[in-house]
């Protein structure tokens, strides 16, 4: 082999080796694709819109949202699951898409722990249950009285079978020791339509959804789910103040880059992650939209691979104790 073809084979080798870090210096350096894997004007849609235009600011690029729904929000995962590792797509997922999903189907389309490089966990949102504004009930434990009596007859809805909302509102139903038939939609906003029509009884979205229609009377406001008070709605109590004492149902959101993403590109998108939710505007807006912005302490890759890990194994007792499975 002549000298030539050495030196040429080094200087090959050199560049195939410093590529992904001379693409991480220069990253981003066009717009980027935020995947929100959920139909556009559902629960996770606002808060990620919210944090797009955060992160643009902070990364002086453009963030597009681009809502790819479907599967419970495993289509648009999977599809960032598959992506480039370049940087230039990344999702916005949830505990539905990014945890619930990994037990719940019995041939899920990606491994959360090994398809994903974690970003940042983002926010949490308080679950809410909601009903028509007839429902003759206007507390949870009228609530129970009337459901325990007519559950036959009555139906929740949902944006589909294993989003968050959807476990909420089961966890609700088998705490009350009642079954009520679910109705699946294709997104968040379509099932709040027919629950504001009076075609569903209720639901349990996140507080993002129902703050203004609890506000205006089209819906009504029950309980909240989670442990704590929304701070969007302070003065609906939970349902642990209201006799269910072991319910506690939230959701949360965080971003995650497919596998194989240079760290620098991580730790970039992380840097900017933190400095948006640091900004008085984003957390202004995310205040108004009911989403709570999670402490700094909670926001490192670091911590979110290990919450991974943590909510697959909460989720995963949970949905198995039920016995619950879909295709």
């Amino acid at each position: 082999m002549s000298r030539l073809t050495l030196l040429r084979d080094a200087i090959a080798l050199a560049a195939a080796l410093l590529a992904p870090s001379a693409e991480a210096e220069t990253w981003p350096n066009r717009p980027i694709t935020m995947v929100v894997p959920y139909a556009a004007g559902g629960t996770a849609d606002p808060v990620g819109r919210v944090l797009a235009a955060g992160l643009s600011q902070a990364l002086g690029q453009q963030v597009i949202v681009e809502n790819v729904g479907g599967a419970g929000g495993m289509a648009g995962t999977n599809r960032v699951a598959k992506a480039a590792p370049d940087g230039y797509q990344f999702v916005f997922g949830s505990v539905g898409s990014l945890a619930q999903s990994q037990t719940l189907y019995k041939h899920p389309l990606y491994k959360t722990l090994s398809d994903f490089a974690p970003v940042a966990l983002v926010a949490e949102q308080p679950i809410l249950l909601v009903a028509r504004k007839d429902l003759p009930a206007g507390d949870l434990q009228g609530f129970i009285a009337y459901t325990r009596t007519n559950q036959s007859r009555m139906q929740y809805g949902s944006p589909g079978f294993g989003s968050g909302n959807y476990f909420g509102c089961l966890l609700l139903t088998i705490a009350m020791g009642v079954q009520v038939t679910h109705v699946p939609y294709r997104g968040g906003a379509l099932a709040m339509q027919d629950l504001i029509a009076g075609r569903t009884d209720f639901q349990c979205p996140n507080d993002v959804l129902a703050k203004p229609l609890i506000e205006s009377g089209s819906i009504k406001g029950i309980a909240v789910l989670s442990g704590t008070r929304s701070k969007a709605l302070p003065d609906l109590a939970t349902a642990r103040e209201q006799g269910l004492e072991d319910l506690d149902v939230s959701n949360w959101f965080a971003l995650a880059l497919p596998k194989a993403t240079p760290p620098a590109i991580v730790a970039k998108l992380n840097e900017a992650t933190r400095a948006a939710l640091d900004s008085p505007a984003v957390q202004e807006q995310m205040h108004k939209i009911g989403g709570a912005v999670v402490a700094p302490d909670r926001r490192s890759p670091e911590y979110l691979a290990k919450f991974f890990a943590s909510e697959i194994e909460r989720w995963g007792a949970i949905i198995k104790a039920n016995g619950l499975t879909a295709d």
